[in-house]
């Protein structure tokens, strides 16, 4: 009589049941009403501008009702904002709760898009080492701000207890302590660390002032393009990246900046692995426009002192949240000569919804035949161009993809004007 093994047996069932339970997991997702159910959202924040809020449907024998009086049903499933606060959505079916969705209504954001070219100037934060050389003396060679191990990148703040703003500030008690055989007491910024250590000025052969064998710098300067402006606070936002060294590529502490109208002379095209650029003229004797308080990885932010146009969008216009913004055309402004401000055809090629901040959330192609022709794409000083679309200001231009000039990314707006310090999300954070 032959023997079954039921052991080998129990396993091939307990596979094979495991194997049928994973196939109907991964299943489930795409199956139609199960994935509209859940294409459902928890949670929807929308502005209170007159647009209408959207809400996946899940068949005719299922209803979505509004609790509260700031949702108004335009049908079933669209909704308009009577005002800001909180409410409910239910999807029910034959009088039985589906599922409750939080719905967050804003107080509507405008803010005036910018376009213009402008000259930059930073101001550190300290004096920035951006280098070291050796001195040759008579028994070595040796670069003594190597040997106190600071490093390039880092940011000397004080000399012997006094706080220093600008690269004259060293030279005195360079000259001093060399004169007396002193050691300097040094203390640093290296990333978010304050470091102490002591140097000692060197004076090479032939030469009659002590050095420290650093190279630093105090300020930065270039060309950017406006992003947005609010008419009643007067703050604004720039650029939508961080301005960082060219020689350390780390991003500048400011200690303050400030802002000047530029002139566009003329662009290099750019092409495939070689991003094209503005060329400007300004200077930072000119009148001042505005001052620049932050330096963030979304641009540069202040207050404008001087009133500015761009001659095409003017007046205050509402702001669509990461969500709202859609892939299709748009719109951005900018400058190719002189100051005027011109309007150039893009497509949004992907958006991502955003909770919290983020720089790459969206994917702009240029569209527009006269901008490809004149500089080949998104050239360098076009970031921070503002980009509109359905008569919102949706994000600012950031930064070109060097293998395609034609396309690059862009930040959502709503996080610009968090770094500005517009509150977009106040409401919601109450609510909650």
């Amino acid at each position: 009589m032959r023997r079954v093994n039921w052991v080998k047996y129990y396993d091939k069932i307990r596979i094979m049941t495991g194997f049928l339970l994973l196939i109907t997991v991964l299943a489930i997702p795409f199956i139609t009403p199960v994935n509209h159910y859940l294409s459902i959202p928890n949670q929807v924040v929308a502005l209170d501008n007159a647009s209408p809020i959207s809400m996946p449907a899940l068949g005719e024998k299922v209803s979505v009702d509004s609790t509260g009086d700031h949702l108004q049903a335009i049908d079933s499933t669209e909704f308009y904002a009577q005002e800001p606060g909180s409410s409910d959505l239910i999807y029910q079916a034959a009088g039985m709760p589906l599922k409750k969705v939080d719905v967050s209504v804003l107080e509507d954001v405008k803010v005036i898009p910018g376009g213009q070219s402008i000259g930059v100037q930073l101001h550190t934060l300290g004096v920035l080492v951006v280098g070291h050389h050796q001195i040759k003396g008579e028994d070595e060679t040796v670069s003594p701000g190597e040997k106190a191990d600071i490093q390039v990148g880092d940011v000397i703040l004080e000399i012997n207890g006094e706080e220093i703003k600008e690269m004259e500030d060293v030279k005195p008690l360079v000259k001093e302590a060399g004169k007396e055989d002193e050691q300097l007491a040094i203390t640093l910024k290296r990333d978010n660390e304050t470091i102490d250590t002591t140097l000692k000025p060197a004076k090479a052969e032939n030469e009659d002032e002590f050095q420290i064998g650093l190279y630093i710098r105090d300020s930065a300067a270039g060309i950017g393009t406006m992003s947005f402006y609010d008419p009643e606070t007067k703050k604004y936002g720039a650029l939508g990246h961080v301005i960082s060294d060219m020689d350390t590529q780390k991003p500048i502490e400011i200690h303050n900046g400030s802002i000047v109208r530029s002139n566009v002379t003329s662009i290099e095209k750019g092409n495939h692995g070689t991003p094209g650029e503005k060329q400007a003229k300004f200077s930072m004797n000119d009148e001042e426009i505005g001052n620049i308080t932050k330096n963030s990885p979304f641009g540069i932010f202040g207050q404008l002192d001087k009133q500015i146009s761009n001659g095409k969008y003017d007046e205050p216009m509402p702001i669509a949240l990461s969500h709202e913004v859609k892939e299709g055309p748009a719109k951005i402004l900018t400058v190719l000569e002189g100051e005027e401000v011109k309007e150039f055809d893009v497509k949004v090629v992907s958006s991502v919804p955003q909770k919290f901040p983020s720089k790459k959330g969206m994917v702009v192609q240029i569209t527009d035949d006269a901008l490809l022709n004149e500089t080949g794409g998104i050239v360098q000083g076009m970031s921070g161009s503002p980009i509109i679309q359905d008569g919102k200001v949706i994000g600012a231009v950031t930064h070109v993809f060097v293998n395609d000039p034609t396309s690059g990314y862009g930040v959502h707006i709503e996080w610009m004007l968090q770094e500005a310090g517009i509150e977009v999300r106040k409401e919601q954070e109450q609510a909650s």
